[in-house]
């Protein structure tokens, strides 16, 4: 049985859970103990695109004139919204490429941020953010939303530089349940988009979960 499906998503408006197949096939493979880094690499890859797509559905386009097919000319259209990439390092740089082949154009923002082990609070150690950042909307990506305090963190990061909570979509791989709910509590207006969501926190762990998405992404265990 999916374990996303127990979430009571009327009480969430902002809580988007992805039902696409393929991506359930996926993270069913994501979180195996014996998939090897580099189908994780590409696994998390292709997670991320699905998720990047369906995130996206309600962008800003405007119309293209004077185009020319091969047959004849027609009114195209272009994306509106001016896009920003706002990865958690580590493993955010998993998901970034994904969104990268659909949004070349977009500005990346950078924010370190780690999670004390022993007081499970978010440490920031680095942010690459301009003065006045020119973006409609911004992609926070970390594949894992456990605890929600390095969510919260980055949400918080991106505000103090002058963007909006409701200008930022968190996407998520897989997220916990509690680990959503201080989210929301916490940002209100922000909208997250998840691939699935597990019940249990366990010492910050998430169960089943997927294992440290960063060691498994880089082959750093141990």
């Amino acid at each position: 049985m999916d374990p996303s499906a127990n979430v009571p998503n009327d009480e969430f408006e902002d809580l988007h859970i992805s039902s696409h197949p393929v991506l359930k096939h996926k993270m069913s493979k994501i979180r195996n103990k014996e998939t090897l880094p580099a189908e994780f690499r590409k696994l998390l890859k292709d997670i991320s695109f699905i998720l990047a797509v369906e995130a996206s559905s309600d962008l800003e386009i405007k119309p293209v004139q004077g185009l020319q097919s091969p047959i004849a000319s027609y009114t195209g259209v272009a994306l509106e919204s001016r896009i920003g990439i706002s990865p958690i390092l580590r493993a955010g740089i998993g998901m970034t490429d994904a969104f990268l082949d659909i949004f070349p154009e977009a500005s990346v923002f950078y924010l370190g941020l780690f999670r004390d082990k022993a007081l499970l609070q978010p440490v920031e150690y680095y942010q690459k953010l301009p003065e006045v950042p020119q973006v409609d909307t911004v992609f926070l990506l970390d594949p894992i939303l456990a605890t929600g305090g390095t969510a919260i963190a980055a949400c918080n990061m991106l505000v103090n530089a002058g963007i909006r909570m409701e200008q930022i979509k968190l996407i998520t791989v897989l997220a916990s349940m509690p680990g959503l709910q201080a989210v929301i509590e916490n940002c209100k207006g922000l909208q997250i988009w998840c691939g699935s969501v597990d019940q249990v926190l366990t010492n910050g762990m998430i169960v089943p979960g997927l294992g440290d998405s960063g060691d498994r992404l880089f082959n750093t265990f141990g």
